[in-house]
């Protein structure tokens, strides 16, 4: 069951559409996904349920951020994890009969507020106890995923919010791989070097916290490489404005994708007001731009071992 974190320093670059149609495709070909939103602006939830449906049924008790509020000193009581799985409608109703199921974990507004509270918990008088309260504190999430209900999934995908906070590096360390998607701009390349050196500033850190009685909770993250988003193309290749940034990011030693993420503003706004991806459209108009999306998909299965 590998665990897949979808991250970029940089908001509006595509993550959350890469995620749910990665998510979809996988699920249309018999795969068990679970797809988990950290990010506090909870759009992939927006593109699964409706607003309203989220307001009267999730905020109170069924996000994540009432099982991180439930790790508080003031909580009396403690949430399993796999209790906030939700099955959502319309997207599985796309899928084939005898095919796969898309679950997911619901974010909350509030969950920017999270992270202030896990910041509090991190407050130690010695050294010993810094990293006693470090590790419970970053180790959240993976020990939550540990529980026997999350080894059914054949692949977890988390999508992360643009930013490198605590909730952030939990996913990091609760990740086997990490997929980085990136527009072909001069802030997102330099965010993407930025942000390899973080993550791997995150693997330092967390195993040297580790004792010899622990060493075995080592982690190692592999960085699946960089797909491009919001890709325009003159012919068949990205416009000549673009290639240069593709070929900065290759120079930093990183995986590039050969399939890009076309920018498809319009078709895939209208995708996540239906609630279902827009690689499960059936519309012949979208017939060319999901065949590049499954092409990409194809990619990320062979690079994740899926």
């Amino acid at each position: 069951m590998p665990t897949i974190s979808i991250i970029n320093y940089k908001g509006g670059v595509g993550k959350t559409t890469l995620t749910a149609n990665i998510a979809a495709e996988l699920a249309q070909r018999g795969m068990k996904v679970l797809a988990i939103d950290l990010d506090a602006q909870a759009s992939l939830t927006f593109s699964f349920v409706q607003p309203d449906y989220w307001s009267s049924k999730l905020q109170h008790d069924k996000t994540i951020k009432q099982w991180f509020d439930a790790f508080g000193e003031d909580s009396s009581a403690p949430i399993d994890l796999e209790s906030l799985i939700l099955k959502p409608t319309a997207v599985n109703a796309r899928l084939p009969k005898n095919g796969g199921v898309l679950h997911f974990i619901a974010s909350h507004l509030g969950l920017i507020n999270v992270d202030l509270e896990l910041a509090t918990e991190l407050n130690a008088s010695n050294l010993a106890q810094a990293k006693r309260k470090y590790l419970k504190v970053h180790r959240r999430l993976i020990e939550g995923l540990a529980r026997p209900a999350f080894a059914d999934y054949d692949v977890i995908l988390i999508d992360c919010p643009p930013n490198f906070n605590i909730v952030t590096k939990t996913a990091i360390i609760a990740s086997d791989q990490i997929l980085v998607p990136s527009k072909a701009d001069y802030l997102s390349t330099l965010g993407t070097d930025y942000l390899v050196g973080s993550l791997r500033q995150l693997v330092r850190e967390h195993n040297e916290y580790l004792d010899q009685e622990n060493a075995d909770l080592a982690i190692d993250p592999a960085i699946l490489g960089v797909i491009f988003t919001m890709v325009q193309f003159y012919g068949e290749q990205p416009i000549s404005a673009q290639r240069p940034f593709i070929a900065q990011t290759e120079k930093l030693g990183l995986y590039v994708f050969d399939s890009y993420f076309r920018d498809t503003k319009t078709k895939l706004a209208n995708a996540a007001a239906d609630n279902v991806p827009l690689i499960l459209d059936g519309y012949a108009s979208t017939e060319e731009v999901i065949d590049e999306l499954r092409r990409l998909v194809d990619e990320v299965v062979t690079r994740a071992g899926l």
